[in-house]
């Protein structure tokens, strides 16, 4: 063998090594990875389990942070859908456990009407400060797999879904303040700000959009104290409650509109910082951010409680096939899935 074919073999044989070495470390990282994934999980289920003994909804987190425990449990069940939801879902009744049928009619019945769905699901407050709940706890990757393998499974089926978790991962730490309350159930003002951007993006702007009076409004950011129910919850009244920056909006353009083209479904997260009274603020919240983005007001069909049966029933009391409607956003925690009272067949549309 000549010199020169030696040292080709020999530089064959460097790249091979070195994709070998590649492959071992992208492995290594990735069982590493995992199994701080499944160690962060299995804390989870242990925290939500010692809360439920205790018979509190409220897990203690670092530096103040305080997590609602049937969330936790939502994060550590695992797969939610299909012949798995009826072991893992708290709904009374086990036929409405699995979210997948029910989310797929609302999808056709819109679609009958010519109406489009976004779904926004709203991550778990620890899917973003899981350090804040568990000392395996980190941001290097994503611990929502399964929410993930929902997510794909329903845009397999046509569905439109604005997954938040990346862009409130980007945003955890910023001037405007962190996505979530530290000592309650709901997002920030912030996390109001960024959705309504995402989502109003996502609506684009249709020809329909055209026809609709356009009206601008100013913001201010002011600083207030809230009572955060996860507070009122833990009972410590020498714990000092949260300051959040709220950035409210003007000329009371977030008022709910029946007439609107576009429906805001869901929890309360559309209520908070908007409705007033135990959702702290008015006009600050979700559905006034979105109005700010979209130039008009949006019809809002939001309940405290469960957004996945009751928010739905809502519109089928009012027995108009939802005509005039171009746009429901469906907006509501992830806890949903395996937490609230099931997801029933409503028959918004005939």
């Amino acid at each position: 063998m000549t010199l020169q074919n030696l040292n080709s073999l020999r530089m064959r044989l460097q790249d091979v090594s070195y994709i070998l070495l590649s492959i071992l470390l992208v492995v290594g990282f990735s069982n590493v990875t995992n199994a701080s994934t499944e160690l962060f999980i299995q804390s989870l289920a242990e925290r939500a389990a010692e809360a439920e003994a205790q018979k509190t909804t409220v897990v203690s987190g670092k530096e103040g942070w305080l997590f609602f425990a049937p969330e936790l449990r939502s994060m550590s069940v695992g797969q939610f859908w299909g012949d798995a939801a009826r072991k893992v879902s708290r709904a009374s009744n086990p036929e409405f456990a699995d979210p997948l049928p029910t989310i797929l009619d609302f999808k056709a019945q819109l679609d009958s009407a010519g109406i489009s769905l976004i779904f926004v699901p709203i991550p778990a407050k620890a899917t973003i400060y899981p350090e804040m709940i568990s000392e395996h706890g980190t941001v290097t990757t994503r611990t929502d797999e399964h929410h993930q393998k929902f997510y794909d499974i329903l845009r397999g089926h046509g569905i439109n879904v604005l997954d938040l978790t990346s862009l409130f991962l980007q945003n955890r730490f910023t001037d405007a303040g962190p996505v979530y309350c530290k000592q309650d159930t709901h997002w920030s003002g912030q996390a109001c700000v960024l959705a309504a951007e995402a989502i109003a993006k996502t609506i684009g702007t249709p020809s329909w959009t055209a026809e609709i009076p356009k009206r601008n409004a100013k913001i201010e950011t002011r600083t207030v104290e809230i009572t955060g129910d996860l507070w009122r919850a833990l009972g410590d009244q020498n714990l000092q409650k949260e300051q959040l920056k709220l950035t409210y909006v003007g000329e009371n353009i977030g008022a709910s509109w029946r007439g609107s083209p576009v429906v805001l479904l869901g929890d309360s997260h559309s209520l908070v910082f908007h409705a007033g009274g135990d959702m702290h603020a008015q006009g600050a919240g979700l559905p006034d951010h979105l109005a700010r983005q979209l130039g008009f007001p949006v019809d809002v069909v939001a309940v405290r409680g469960s957004g996945a049966t009751p928010s739905r029933l809502n519109l089928f009391r009012r027995r108009d096939n939802m005509k005039g409607k171009w746009v429901v956003i469906w907006c509501l925690s992830v806890r949903e899935f395996t937490e609230g009272q099931g997801w029933r067949r409503v028959p918004v549309i005939k």
